[in-house]
């Protein structure tokens, strides 16, 4: 029997990208999945196929975590089984544009502060207590190299992933009296919509991103937080950094001439 089996594992951003790999990773393992994001309609998709092919039991749920109230509508809603949540993927992020902070965008940063840092608080406030209510957790926060290392255009969304950073280790510090374990996955470069997104759907400048190098891929990220959440008991992994093999800062990379 798999240790993860029957557990209930909840995932923000779940309808592409990490948060579809980390469903398809779980749902193998035997855990029964809350699948939120704000576009139903793909998690839908994906629960469809995952309890089909796995047999497991799957919420999905309409979830945009920068909306407070919507956060604390759905958690609070959960019927009591479903409110035994074992591990939370904070998983939902975004970036938005690319350019010095002197020319920023205020949209821009507002989304990126609502939905990396303050969508994060909303999700985990309300899903902490229930953990320590049963003296068992565990919260996986998905960083990324970019709350390690500043790179020039990256300002809000290094800021962003900073405060992640040190959210997770005041997590650590905040709960692990109270048997609840805190980890973090920080990638570097993954194909997956991140650029789409940043560049507001303009396809060849996200396809440049990835040119002349194999970037790491959302199952590779799904695979580190899977390690995250199968150690032994008395272990807490803090943190991982995982880069692609040609990447050594973010802007260290190593790309095959053209």
């Amino acid at each position: 029997m798999d240790k993860l089996s029957n557990k209930i594992i909840f995932i923000t951003g779940a309808s592409a990208g990490i948060g579809k790999a980390c469903a398809e990773a779980f749902a193998k393992k035997g855990a029964n999945l809350i699948l939120t994001a704000r576009r139903l309609q793909l998690i839908d998709k994906l629960s469809q196929s995952l309890k089909k092919k796995f047999k497991i039991k799957i919420l999905t749920a309409r979830l945009d975590v920068r909306d407070k109230d919507e956060v604390k509508k759905i958690i609070s809603s959960l019927s009591k089984e479903w409110k035994n949540i074992d591990i939370l993927i904070n998983n939902a992020g975004l970036a938005r544009g690319f350019s010095d902070i002197d020319e920023g965008s205020y949209e821009d940063w507002d989304e990126m502060m609502d939905t990396n840092v303050k969508g994060l608080l909303y999700v985990s406030r309300e899903i902490l207590p229930l953990m320590v209510k049963r003296k068992k957790g565990h919260v996986v926060n998905i960083g990324s190299i970019a709350g390690h290392a500043v790179y020039p255009k990256g300002n809000v969304y290094n800021a962003s992933k900073f405060a992640v950073k040190a959210l997770t280790k005041a997590m650590r510090l905040d709960l692990y009296e109270k048997d609840i374990r805190i980890s973090s996955v920080d990638p570097g470069m993954v194909e997956t919509e991140f650029s789409l997104v940043r560049f507001r759907g303009d396809k060849e400048r996200a396809k440049k991103v990835y040119e002349g190098l194999n970037p790491l891929t959302p199952e590779d990220i799904a695979d580190a937080v899977l390690y995250c959440a199968t150690r032994p008991k008395h272990v807490n992994i803090d943190e991982i950094i995982i880069m692609p093999t040609v990447q050594a800062s973010p802007m260290h990379i190593k790309r095959r001439a053209k």
